[in-house]
């Protein structure tokens, strides 16, 4: 039985409009329609919010950490103006180039936040739009979740989503997927 209740989610194309030219400043950073009131809903049903994002821009000098600062110091300040709650932003600043355990698809930063919030991953579900959200979370026993958001419908195109991943439309939808199922 999980000790808290948490929700991991991807940043870029989950709760952000994404770019291939990578989101660089507050000004590029613009929520996705209905994302920051459906954290605010996970929030309301007693679920913490967690985010697990790649953030490679850093590493390839694109911006730096005072730019990533101030993009999430954004993010918190229009979540928190519909009643939203993100409790832990995770980022990997890393290249695939690195080789580290933290980017995506390896787990390490799932790793940390299940240690962080002492969570059971078999209960808290990961969402992504990418394929690489859906492999860490399912490398860990995570529900997975892919949302057609961003990088989403090219992901489902392709295939190969991990066993059981289900597929909403935007992270509203998956917000009342999950609540609904979750009263059953």
């Amino acid at each position: 039985m999980p000790t808290k209740k948490v929700v991991i989610l991807d940043r870029d194309g989950v709760i952000n409009v994404d770019s291939d030219a990578y989101i660089k400043s507050p000004d590029e950073w613009v929520a996705l329609p209905g994302s920051l009131e459906a954290i605010a809903r996970l929030n309301q049903a007693g679920y913490r919010v967690a985010i697990a994002t790649n953030q490679s821009g850093i590493g390839r000098g694109l911006f730096d950490m005072n730019a990533l600062n101030a993009m999430h110091l954004k993010m918190h300040r229009v979540a928190a103006a519909v009643g939203g709650r993100i409790d832990a932003v995770f980022f990997c600043p890393h290249t695939a180039e690195d080789h580290c355990e933290c980017r995506k698809p390896k787990p390490g930063m799932l790793k940390m936040i299940a240690e962080r919030f002492e969570v059971d991953p078999e209960h808290t579900p990961v969402v992504g739009d990418a394929i690489r959200d859906l492999q860490a979370g399912a490398a860990l026993g995570h529900p997975t979740h892919l949302v057609l958001t961003g990088k989403g419908r090219k992901t489902l195109a392709a295939g190969g989503l991990p066993d059981g991943t289900k597929v909403h439309a935007d992270l509203r939808a998956f917000a009342l997927d999950f609540l609904a199922d979750a009263q059953d």
